[in-house]
């Protein structure tokens, strides 16, 4: 008996066009024998999509272990009946407008007879062979663990044998029934066979050809035009391993491939707002630097404005008004420039500051996570100041009592800059007379704010080059900068001299 979980996960899916029709009319009839007294009068009826399983439908058994399902349209895939236990289950290939099949309780695979269905009786053919196998190669599993010498060489041989056996089958399976679904599940889900290149004797050399063949070969049978994939286990991990595990974690690599899949899957609304979804929401908090150019390529592309058909226009305007403000604070584009006052009323201008490197900070003295990162800046802040390192903090509190006690009370001798009461009262004056910005005075929208703290690392010229940085990480990203500065320099004097 086989558990399932995450069935009675409920998702709001939003209607799409089809690739590939729906069954009309159809009607699927089965019967479970040997049910328990205590069975309750219905099943339950789930379908894969993408990771998991959602509820589907709920289906009336009688006295007999009989249920009948029935309606005008369904989508095809893999689905499940759940027993009343939510527990135990069998699964069935939706593809065809009629099924029958009976099976018995608790060993649905091995007493599983199907009477109408040609997609279901190879389905159960090729479970039932596999249950075989699996058995056996539990059996070989725990002979490798006990055994030794010639005998764990041999369970080990005789289990890599049942892999080959397994992936012989389903290439004679596909070979003699190319037209089934099941066939196309199969030919998704293989995996690439890659040559040894043992031609190639250099083993870095070797193993990068062998990487590069296997990523260059995993989608191949991979028919993204075919939403029913989508109602499968398959379709999900196949996409997740290929983005996450064979696309180098960088934001150019993520970017190329996400278009990539997008583009394969071109003429099926269904499978394109699937991949854009799952790749804009991996992306969407991430919290290595530099990812949120993912994001933002993920919107300004496939969803603003007025792209992602599959959202409401407040969701879709609030998501594009967020990208939007993420946009101008990418990695490598010049910080927006802020003008605001200092503890004793001075107008500080952050591209004014005489830096190698400034930290532009972004706190409140009593958010708590601040209260912990800040004393740990000052830290930084001594040891680095040395180094043409400033600090540009900005207090995000609307009243600025606690922030100017807090700043004298600890000592942060850096840039310390608000928006006043006083200069937000009197914003178009100042802004006219030039002592200002508009941007300066709404920095929160201007630096995209929503939660402290937050840090931003520019250069010398101001421009953003790194971002969501400790106070250690920035220490150390400082050092691998000049470190990597000083011996190009070292090097250039050292030719100059030699002429």
């Amino acid at each position: 008996m086989r558990t399932l979980t995450s069935v009675f996960t409920f998702l709001l899916l939003a209607s799409a066009a089809f690739a590939q029709a729906p069954i009309t009319n159809y009607e699927y009839k089965f019967k479970v024998s040997g049910l328990p007294d205590s069975i309750d009068s219905a099943v339950y009826v789930a379908n894969y999509f993408g990771g998991k399983q959602y509820y589907y439908d709920t289906l009336t058994i009688d006295k007999n272990g009989s249920f009948t399902m029935t309606g005008d349209s369904i989508p095809g895939g893999i689905y499940s009946i759940i027993m009343w236990d939510r527990k135990s289950y069998f699964e069935f290939v939706v593809n065809e407008p009629k099924i029958e099949m009976e099976t018995e309780f608790n060993d649905y695979i091995n007493k599983m007879k199907v009477k109408t269905s040609a997609e279901n009786t190879n389905f159960y053919e090729y479970l039932r062979y596999v249950n075989e196998k699996s058995e056996l190669a539990n059996s070989l599993k725990n002979r490798v663990k006990t055994a030794e010498g010639k005998e764990k060489d041999k369970a080990q041989e005789e289990l890599m044998g049942i892999d080959k056996d397994v992936i012989a089958y389903k290439k004679q399976f596909m070979a003699d029934h190319p037209d089934l679904f099941i066939s196309k599940v199969f030919q998704a889900s293989a995996e690439p066979e890659v040559p040894e290149y043992k031609e190639i004797k250099n083993e870095q050399e070797r193993n990068k050809r062998r990487y590069l063949e296997f990523k260059a070969q995993y989608l191949e049978g991979v028919d993204l035009t075919d939403d029913r994939l989508l109602r499968t286990p398959v379709l999900h991990n196949k996409l997740n391993y290929y983005i996450t595990k064979l696309t180098p974690q960088v934001p150019d690599s993520i970017i190329a491939a996400a278009d990539m899949l997008v583009g394969m899957a071109s003429g099926n609304k269904e499978v394109s707002k699937y991949i854009i979804h799952t790749i804009t929401s991996k992306y969407e908090d991430s919290k290595i630097m530099g990812m949120d150019a993912v994001l933002i390529h993920m919107g300004e592309t496939y969803y603003c404005p007025d792209k992602a058909w599959w959202l409401s226009d407040e969701k879709l305007e609030k998501f594009c008004e967020r990208v939007g403000a993420m946009s101008p604070l990418m990695i490598g584009k010049p910080a927006p420039n802020l003008i605001l006052l200092d503890t004793t009323g001075n107008w500080k201008n952050l591209y004014a500051t005489d830096a190698n490197y400034t930290v532009l900070y972004f706190w409140d003295s009593g958010c708590g996570h601040c209260k912990k990162v800040t004393p740990k800046l000052k830290d930084f802040y001594d040891e680095y100041k040395a180094k043409g390192v400033e600090v540009y903090a900005v207090g995000t509190e609307f009243e600025n009592d606690d922030w100017k006690k807090y700043i004298h009370k600890n000592g942060l001798n850096w840039i310390n800059v608000s928006d006043t009461p006083e200069a937000n009262e009197n914003a178009y004056e100042l802004i006219q007379g030039g002592k200002t910005t508009l941007e300066s005075l709404n920095f929160r929208d201007t630096y995209d704010i929503f939660s402290t703290p937050k840090v931003f690392l520019l250069d010398k010229d101001k421009k953003i080059v790194a971002t969501k940085l400790s106070p250690e990480q920035i220490g150390d990203f400082i050092d691998d900068q000049l470190a990597q500065a000083g011996p190009t320099k070292d090097k250039k004097t050292s030719k100059k001299s030699e002429k």
